[in-house]
């Protein structure tokens, strides 16, 4: 089952849109490089970082920038609105219970900046019964982690707890000593989270839940030489829900929730913070009226931003109206979507999505789909003091795709093919007098097709992806900035009794990392290498080798990478 690319639980036969589900054994495996590492190992998807795990990462979902993919962690925003950026850094994968990337414009279910898609993080939760979890491990540059946690419920009660930490002495970011930001150090980071829930329910098919998460994130990055340059992320989020069935076509939920994104920077120029806050009011309704399935969802969203920056604006209001359709007849399946924003600061946007599905034969589907999308200004856009345009407009987007899937127990297979034209472009620009500015002046075109496969004969399991893209500005044909005309991703897994051996290959051809395409980045293939071993029932020995042939290989132009980088240790689960 999957809920993001419908706002309701969907089992995975009756999906149109293009999703890959990320499960907990995964991400349990996807050792130190964090969120952003395991991503990149995804159909669809690439990513940058300015450094090693810790620094400052973005994903590049179907070739577009990285805010134009709205980032939810147990669908909440969790982001900044100054930058636009969510900080996937700070989201630490001992929290997560699994991931959801929902591929395509998505503005019509989830309203501003889901222009390329959605990525969706969901925390642990547990279940009924009573369950513990606990693991440990160091591997190369120093780097260790310890989390643990449980989870249980009795009569109308259930809980969860989860906490962890991890730290690492790193490796210097930059390493290209004319970099005027160079500084000959370690940029390492440590991190602390905790994550909490609790839901009582008074009767049957009647629940009351509050979440609070938090993560704080202290990383070390090169500004210049001479001063040990750090920037203290702190991500949280804030929650309390009731779910309620009002009758037997109608289940009801009414929810509040406030995210924080604070980033306070100490460089050797002077501090640096910027603070977000975002309340969310939302109240989500499921009809089945007996041909199809309703869902209208009402939302207020309320930003606030702080900085020492001192923004003109520091709030935005957004109300949304949604509502979204599924019908399935026999062999057909349609969806249709549609949205209504209305913002305080860019006046209303209305979005739509319509997919439409048929089933070939058993396991085979053909779908065919239309959808509209848009990305708000950032705050920094619009009013950072000498380097704003306060009469931005917002991006907007047309995606048409068309698929072929198949499934079965033992194998399953897809192709897609898509093309999203971006109008509206917001890019920085500078006069002949130097004064500097953001306008919307750009147009880029992001179509390419995707073929995935997975597999499973006895032991053995496999799974392989290949983008073949074309991520472009339209004036000029060029690739967008980082973004690679192909890559793909390859593993290949065998169970014997307890133990457990793995393999995955990361490949992406050469990329640019400047807009006029001057400044080469190589291509690249890493192989990394899993292991584990299960005894006494409840405990499991890992290993991991990152990028064993010690491949040097560049995400963003002069930045370093991991080398060759071993991960080991233990994990308990009662």
């Amino acid at each position: 089952m999957v809920v993001t690319a419908l706002r309701a639980e969907q089992p995975l036969t009756d999906l149109l849109a293009d999703v890959t589900l990320i499960g907990p054994e995964e991400i349990a495996r996807a050792g130190p490089g964090g969120l952003a590492a395991l991503l990149q190992r995804q159909p669809g998807v690439e990513i940058v970082t300015n450094g090693g795990p810790g620094s400052t990462s973005g994903v590049f979902l179907r070739g577009a920038n990285t805010a134009q993919t709205l980032v939810l962690v147990d669908g909440l925003r969790v982001g900044s609105s100054t930058n636009g950026a969510a900080p996937l850094e700070a989201i630490p994968l001992e929290q997560v219970e699994r991931i959801e990337i929902l591929r395509g414009p998505a503005s019509s279910l989830y309203g501003a900046d889901a222009l390329g898609g959605v990525i969706q993080v969901f925390t642990r939760k547990g279940g009924d019964a009573f369950a513990a979890n606990g693991g440990a491990g160091y591997g190369s540059y120093g780097t260790s982690s310890v989390f643990g946690g449980f989870s249980g419920g009795g009569g109308s009660w259930r809980y969860a707890l989860q906490a962890g930490h991890r730290q690492s002495d790193g490796f210097n970011a930059i390493v290209n000593p004319q970099n005027f930001s160079y500084n000959p150090d370690r940029d390492g980071y440590r991190n602390d989270n905790v994550n909490l829930s609790l839901a009582f329910r008074p009767a049957p098919e009647q629940e009351i839940s509050a979440q609070a998460f938090k993560s704080r994130l202290d990383a070390q990055f090169d500004a210049g030489p001479g001063f040990d340059d750090r920037t203290i992320t702190t991500v949280e989020s804030y929650s309390i829900a009731s779910r309620n069935r009002l009758a037997t076509f109608w289940t009801s939920e009414l929810s509040a929730a406030e995210t924080g994104d604070d980033s306070n920077s100490e460089t050797g120029f002077g501090p640096a913070r910027f603070r977000t806050r975002q309340r969310l009011y939302s109240w989500l309704n499921e009809l089945r009226p007996g041909y199809g399935a309703l869902t209208i969802i009402a939302e207020r969203r309320e930003e606030r931003v702080d900085s020492d920056a001192g923004f003109a604006v520091t709030s935005r209001n957004t109300n949304a109206l949604t509502g979204i359709y599924q019908l399935r007849e026999g062999p057909h399946l349609a969806q249709a979507s549609l949205r209504r924003d209305d913002s305080s600061q860019f006046g209303g946007r209305t979005t739509g999505t319509f997919a439409y599905g048929y089933a070939v034969s058993e396991g085979l589907r053909a779908t065919a789909s239309f959808g509209t999308a848009f990305k708000t200004p950032t705050f920094n856009d619009l009013y950072y003091p000498g380097f704003s345009n306060p009469e931005l407009k917002p991006e907007s987007a047309r995606n048409a795709e068309l698929a072929l899937r198949y499934s079965s127990n033992a194998l399953s297979a897809g192709l897609v093919a898509y093309r999203n034209r971006v109008r509206d472009l917001i890019v920085f620009q500078c006069d002949a007098n130097f004064n500097c500015a953001p306008q919307n002046v750009a147009e880029a075109i992001l179509e390419g097709v995707t073929a995935e496969l997975a597999g499973r004969v006895g032991e053995l399991s496999a799974k392989a992806s290949i983008d073949l893209q074309r991520p472009s500005d339209d004036t000029n044909g060029f690739l967008l900035p980082r973004r690679a005309r192909r890559h793909a991703a390859f593993s290949l897994t065998r169970d014997a009794g307890p133990l457990h051996v793995g393999a995955e290959v990361v490949a992406s051809s050469e990329r640019f990392d400047d807009a006029a395409n001057t400044r080469r980045m190589g291509g690249y293939a890493l192989l990394n290498l899993t292991a584990e071993y299960r005894f006494g029932n409840r405990w499991t020995l890992f290993a991991r080798l990152d990028n064993a042939f010690d491949k040097h290989y560049e995400l963003a132009a002069d930045f370093k990478t991991a080398g060759a980088n071993a991960f080991v240790g233990v994990r308990w689960l009662y």
